[in-house]
């Protein structure tokens, strides 16, 4: 079957790199590109025209991507007397740990954040889920669930149960520490290679099993190195969350006498085909070094992909030093959201700002750079040439966006005026080889509102819940108190 889009503004690819194409024509066939460029003059078999007003960009890859309800938006402004009640405490570690949500509960959860990601853009990602709520990490079944939800939204995701030999703890005397529990470690990467031999027999191309070992700083050294010989062993990506904060630089060198990079570089995960989300805690952090001692060449020479989270990492109060930077050293960068929104268009406009004050110039990380990243940036760490392009030979993955909103302003260049102005909820259509996931702003059989009201259901009991794993037990008002104080109606006038 082909099927051919019509539209005002085309990002295409074209001499081995994306070119802006006006008023042009895609033509896939079954999952395949046949046809970028203008005039299409063969049978096609469906045909939509998008309008003139619509920007098509190849599908964004999202490879942090929030597959849960969100947590960001709890502990993301929190002050130094209430932040460590939004850990574990070592009681809770001890004696009370509890899964927060049934299975059916967690399945729901996936379903809303995969739902998400289709309505803002995404076509391409790598789940990311907070460990809060579970009695550990990521069981298989819960991996399994997830990928038959995935499939029936007709997403591509890169997947594999989380796992890990440690959690991160608040301590009594205010402290932080990592509390370990090393065979739950074990039994997470069995779990993790139980499912790559999992999404090898689905026989889907939209389902890939990679190896997700959580934050470096709650694995041990032998969980690390089996995690390396695994992904040589059977050609896996890996995915490990590390060079993303000072308290994980301290951890590490407390407990095993070296920076993560270097141990990294010691149990061998530098020789695998190895992404690291945030990864902005380098030897040029202010509060490392302040300066360029090798770490970006490092990254670099191994092929290691860094995953930049510029929203993520803005809302927290950090940034990367720097964008430019890391893209001359030779590093790959590639996108990730790692909150809500996963809205890539939002953070590549926070990330090309935040490059300006890092940097000292308007020109430190432009628009295109940023879109490279969300593109073929991504379909690098993936190891996938046939994504992140609109060319002939490439996967139909593409995703249209409307630009015809008076409120984002007049129009000068159509990528650089969206990312300055727009935003992915201006999605409206997306296709995954070839088949359509998001159409007319709507997921087909999704029903939005009731999705909605089961999700707020069931934040309310996860915010609930920490009160249970605070040090001091305080509730989840006190946890999180709102913005301004309530409205006393019994108050005189």
């Amino acid at each position: 079957m082909r099927t051919r889009w019509r539209a005002g503004h085309v990002l295409a690819h074209q001499h081995g790199g994306h070119r802006l194409l006006r008023d042009g024509e895609i033509v896939w066939e079954d999952d395949t590109l046949v046809h970028v460029g203008g005039h299409y003059p063969g049978h096609v078999d469906e045909d939509r025209d998008l309008g003139a007003d619509t920007l098509v960009l190849p599908g964004l890859i999202d490879l942090d991507a929030l597959t849960d309800i969100d947590h960001l938006v709890l502990d993301s402004w929190a002050g130094p007397d209430l932040a460590p009640g939004h850990q574990w405490s070592l009681d809770y570690f001890t004696h009370r740990r509890r899964d927060v949500f049934t299975p059916a509960e967690r399945r729901t959860v996936r379903h809303y954040a995969l739902v998400q990601l289709a309505l803002h853009g995404i076509t391409t990602y790598m789940p990311i889920a907070s460990e809060i709520h579970s009695s550990w990490a990521e069981p298989y079944e819960e991996l399994t669930a997830m990928a038959e939800e995935s499939r029936g939204i007709g997403l591509r995701g890169y997947l594999g149960p989380a796992y890990r030999s440690g959690v991160n703890i608040a301590l009594p005397d205010g402290g932080r520490d990592v509390a370990f529990d090393e065979e739950r470690g074990r039994e997470g990467l069995r779990d993790a290679v139980r499912f790559l031999d999992h999404a090898a027999s689905l026989g889907d191309p939209l389902v890939n099993g990679v190896l997700l070992p959580c934050r470096i700083e709650t694995l041990t050294e032998e969980l690390l190195r089996e995690t390396a010989d695994v992904a040589r062993r059977r050609d896996a990506l890996v995915r490990l969350h590390c060079l993303q904060g000072l308290l994980e630089r301290e951890l590490t060198e407390r407990r095993h006498g070296v920076t993560p990079l270097r141990l990294l570089e010691r149990t061998g995960l530098l020789g695998t085909r190895l992404l690291v989300p945030h990864g902005l805690v380098t030897d040029r952090h202010p509060r490392v070094h302040g300066e360029d001692r090798g770490d970006l060449d490092t990254l670099a020479r191994h092929g290691v992909s860094v995953v930049h989270c510029p929203q993520t990492s803005l809302r927290y109060g950090e940034v990367l030093r720097s964008f430019g930077s890391y893209r001359r050293a030779g590093v790959n960068l590639c996108l990730g959201t790692d909150s809500f929104p996963p809205d890539l268009v939002r953070g590549m406009d926070a990330g090309i700002h935040l490059a300006k004050i890092v940097d000292g110039r308007h020109d430190a990380a432009p628009a295109e750079h940023y879109v490279e990243a969300a593109t073929l940036g991504g379909a690098r760490a993936l190891g996938r040439p046939d994504l992140g392009r609109l060319e002939p030979g490439a996967q139909a993955d593409l995703v249209a966006f409307r630009t015809d909103d008076i409120r984002d302003g007049v129009q000068d260049d159509p990528v650089r005026t969206f990312l300055l102005n727009g935003t992915a909820r201006q999605a409206t259509h997306s296709v995954v080889a070839g088949r359509p996931v998001l159409v007319d702003g709507g997921i087909p059989g999704v029903d939005l509102a009731d999705l909605r009201q089961r999700a707020q259901h069931l934040f309310a009991r996860m915010r609930a819940a920490y009160s249970a794993r605070d040090t001091l037990r305080r509730d989840a008002d006190t946890l999180f108190p709102p913005t301004f104080p309530p409205f006393d109606h019994d108050a005189p006038h």
